[in-house]
């Protein structure tokens, strides 16, 4: 006889603070406990629950009996010659994802992932050129904060080096709302890490009903994959855009910036060579965000295996910067780090066993309804 899998531990990981009080309260405990909870694990670095001292026997063996506090380790840290940092964590069927963080001078930032692989099939992303398997769960994305502030105090005897947090690694995390929205409110409560809402950043390639959700649901910055200024372009750079075109995805971001009373949405535009670096897309990306709450980053393009792709020339960059600013638009071209690790924007693949059976462009190839 074959006996039962035992049943799946709860993994209280990353939880927000409603979900844990409502768990607490269906075990018949005070609400307070979460807060408990997310003391020992955030502010102190515990998970074993039978070394919380404050619950009492029968709760802690409740919780060692059902539940789990369990990250993912990674396999390799690699960094890079201008201290970039890259985390390669393992998931299950022999996949990766990866982690980024980047130290500058008054702050340290980490770019995490939402998924295995991308959907969005971004042509001059590495990611989209992986497929996509699966979301992660709020567990498996609140896991790499974890993993990257553990090391990171190991190495430098300092607990304080992650200040930022971006969704900007792999995946788009708008495709994977719910998880991402929890994650959210852990990295901003009190009682998680209690990072600043304006240190968290979401950013996406234009899911305009999600966005829209978003700016109901929490308040943190904004940055929006645009990377072309007109939808003949944009279509074959970013394929949601032919589901949600740019005039769509504007209205949304200036409707989140007015309910979130942010001074800028941040607008992210690779710098592709003979492709989207003229002077009259410069003219007509101006048009588009000229007197409106907009930042611009100019990323030059990172190039990976594969990819036909290539960088613009840095007078072509100053060019069309240059044009930006002097139509009043904040305009900054982002200096590419850990590009020797393959960590830097837009290079972020790791191992992703592909089930999607039809990419995005594909399934838009013909014209909607």
């Amino acid at each position: 006889m074959i006996s039962p899998l035992p049943p799946e531990l709860n993994n209280l990981l990353g939880s927000p603070i409603d979900d844990l009080s409502d768990f607490f309260e269906g075990i018949d405990q005070k609400k307070f406990r979460a807060k408990q909870l997310m003391s020992w694990v955030y502010d102190l670095g515990i998970y074993d629950f039978q070394l919380m001292t404050n619950f009492n026997n029968s709760l802690r063996d409740y919780l060692e009996e059902n539940c789990t506090l369990s990250f993912d380790q990674p396999s390799t840290l690699e960094q890079s010659k201008d201290g970039t940092c890259k985390w390669l964590i393992p998931k299950d069927k022999s996949q990766v994802i990866e982690t980024v963080y980047i130290p500058e001078e008054n702050r340290g930032t980490l770019c995490i992932s939402s998924q295995i692989g991308c959907l969005i099939d971004c042509p001059f992303c590495a990611t989209g050129h992986q497929g996509f398997n699966r979301n992660l769960s709020t567990s498996e994305i609140i896991g790499q904060v974890l993993v990257a502030k553990q090391d990171l105090k190991k190495r430098f005897k300092r607990d304080d080096l992650v200040t930022n947090v971006v969704f900007m690694g792999m995946g788009e995390p708008l495709a994977n709302y719910t998880e991402t929205i929890k994650a959210i409110k852990t990295l901003n409560h009190p009682n998680g890490f209690n990072i600043s809402r304006r240190r968290i950043t979401v950013s996406t390639s234009g899911l305009v009903p999600q966005l829209i959700k978003l700016s109901e649901q929490v308040n943190v910055a904004l940055a929006v994959s645009l990377h072309a200024p007109n939808d003949a372009l944009r279509d074959e750079l970013v394929p949601i855009n032919r589901k949600h075109p740019i005039d769509e995805l504007l209205d949304a971001c200036w409707l989140y910036a007015k309910k979130q009373n942010l001074r800028t949405v941040t607008f992210e535009y690779t710098m592709l060579k003979g492709v989207n670096d003229s002077k009259s897309h410069a003219l007509e990306l101006a048009k588009l965000l000229k007197n409106k709450p907009a930042k611009v980053n100019l990323i030059p393009f990172n190039s990976f295996p594969g990819v036909n792709y290539e960088c613009s020339t840095r007078d072509k960059i100053n060019e069309f910067r240059n044009i930006l600013i002097e139509s009043g638009i904040m305009t900054m071209t982002r200096k590419t780090r850990g590009d020797d690790i393959q960590a830097a924007c837009g290079q972020l693949s790791g191992l992703v066993n592909n089930l999607a059976k039809k990419s995005l462009r594909q399934k838009l190839k013909r014209p909607l309804n």
